[in-house]
């Protein structure tokens, strides 16, 4: 006997403009009891302010899961293409903005 929930098949369907995509070399992630906001955007050399492109709301539960599957991916692409370089950026710590705990 088989105890293992079966997977159902699901079809994903990318609509054209979505499936463009939106470049980001900026993130942001705030979140309160129930929701987690990620926001992502660009920085453009020599202008003050980062403009953010698209908002992404989501439940604790599935950015857990966002971020196991992320880090499982990044551990494949860094088995076939090495080590991932980081630059000398440090990650922003509290700019007061977005939810408080």
């Amino acid at each position: 006997m088989n105890d293992k929930p079966q997977q159902k098949k699901i079809n994903v369907k990318l609509d054209e403009k979505i499936g463009e995509g939106v470049y980001s070399n900026f993130f942001m992630v705030t979140y309160s009891t129930s929701e987690f906001v990620l926001d992502f955007g660009r920085i453009v050399p020599g202008l003050p302010d980062a403009k953010i492109y698209s908002r992404v709301l989501t439940t604790p539960q599935h950015v857990k899961h966002f971020l196991k599957t992320l880090q499982k991916n990044v551990e494949q692409f860094e088995s076939r293409h090495g080590e991932i370089k980081m630059s000398g950026q440090s990650l922003p710590t509290d700019k007061g903005v977005g939810f408080k705990k």
